[in-house]
């Protein structure tokens, strides 16, 4: 059984949606796999446990909002 893991910052539900299937089909596309094998993973991280460059994404959110 095929595993996807997707790792980022919080995302909206309709996002996490489109991922699934559009990961989904990719790889199905990609790998001739049925679909039904695919086994997807979305881990969310908070985004003041994710940092680029020094800085967390909570404060380059904030940053891009001025």
């Amino acid at each position: 059984m095929p595993y996807i893991s997707f790792e980022s910052g919080k995302l909206e539900k309709k996002i996490k949606q489109k991922l699934i299937e559009q990961l989904t089909e990719v790889s199905v596309d990609i790998t001739g796999i049925p679909k039904e094998l695919f086994f997807i993973s979305i881990k969310e991280i908070p985004d003041g446990d994710i940092a680029v460059g020094g800085k967390t994404v909570t404060e380059m959110k904030k940053e891009l909002k001025k």
